[in-house]
């Protein structure tokens, strides 16, 4: 196939493009060149998705398959209108902040309400209207929390090298609370697969959900460490200003209510082909790679959980819990 990764040097679009060279796929890779470049295999093309004609230098070229991972409406709508009728069929990714309903459990992606569309809107709404952009025949990979080595938000690498330093470890919400993710590597794998055999419809690409102790416990012994937790709410999170997800001063491991209820029912995508590896393999790869690159960490400095730490133990009623 010839497939368009739109993007393709960083991350996800660089995992997908890397995966359908491996496949024997001919890839071009389409971005601006700032982020990066394509991996070994792919061609690279200089595109300016910002401009009207930003997209000329494909012009006259076909292709069998095109991932798409923007988040802004207008830049979609323009790749949408320049390489109307040369692909034969389109992957969006989304995002699971699409949903509106953040309390029910167990959702699935054809049935659960969104929200409204906004194109400067909030990351969900804006992703909403990306979507809307897309005909019936398009793939909608509604992707979770994604993580693994190469993750440029340091978001799950810091619960990595939190956990590698073992010992009281501060976490949010509640331990029986569900949370999912899924590693870039599977995600870019299920979707050239599902480029490869025309899948449509909306679909949640995260892992099956477990609870957020499980999540830690996981890591903790992929990485050999021994940790206790101190759960805090959000009522303390709030309390004392850590922000919720991502960016410094952060604890981040999404919120129920950030990240819809992070319970998704995604029986039809593992059905549709998607395969998962174990947490405790990507935990441990992703420390290899924070320790042979020194990739980018968020969240708590180590005398910030420290302080927090030692707040949290004042509180009436503290009992520390165990692994």
């Amino acid at each position: 196939m010839r497939i368009l990764v739109l993007g393709g040097t960083r991350f996800l679009g660089r995992a997908v493009a890397t995966q359908a060279v491996g496949r024997g796929h001919a890839v071009t890779c389409a971005a601006r060149g700032r982020a990066g470049a394509a991996p070994p295999g792919a061609r690279f093309v200089a595109i300016d998705r910002d401009r009207a004609d930003g997209l000329d230098a494909l012009r006259g070229e076909t292709f069998d398959a095109a991932v798409d991972v923007a988040r802004d409406p207008g830049r979609v709508r323009r790749a949408l209108a320049a390489l109307a009728g040369r692909v034969g069929h389109w992957t969006f990714v989304s995002t699971t902040s699409v949903y509106a309903d953040t309390a029910t459990r167990g959702q699935t992606a054809r049935t659960a309400p969104l929200l409204a569309p906004a194109e400067d809107g909030p990351y969900g709404a804006a992703k909403v209207a990306c979507e809307r952009a897309f005909g019936g025949g398009a793939l909608i990979c509604r992707a979770g929390l994604i993580v693994g080595p190469g993750d440029p938000t340091g978001r799950f690498s810091y619960w990595v090298a939190r956990l590698a330093r073992g010992g009281e470890v501060l976490a949010p919400a509640e331990p029986e609370d569900p949370v999912q993710w899924i590693d870039v590597r599977d995600l870019a794998a299920w979707i050239v697969h599902a480029a490869e055999r025309g899948l449509a419809g909306p679909f949640d690409a995260v892992a099956p959900p477990c609870t957020r102790r499980a999540f830690l416990d996981s890591c903790a012994a992929a990485l050999g460490s021994a940790c206790t937790y101190a759960w805090v709410d959000r009522a303390f999170l709030d309390r004392h200003g850590v922000e919720r997800e991502s960016g410094p001063f952060s604890l981040p491991l999404p919120l129920p209510d950030t990240i819809g209820d992070a319970s998704r029912d995604v029986s039809a995508t593992l059905a549709a082909g998607l395969s998962v590896r174990p947490l405790e393999e990507t935990a441990r790869d992703t420390l290899g790679w924070l320790e042979t690159t020194g990739g980018p960490v968020t969240g708590l400095t180590a005398d910030e959980e420290a302080a927090l730490l030692a707040a949290r133990h004042t509180e009436r009623g503290y009992r520390p819990s165990g692994p």
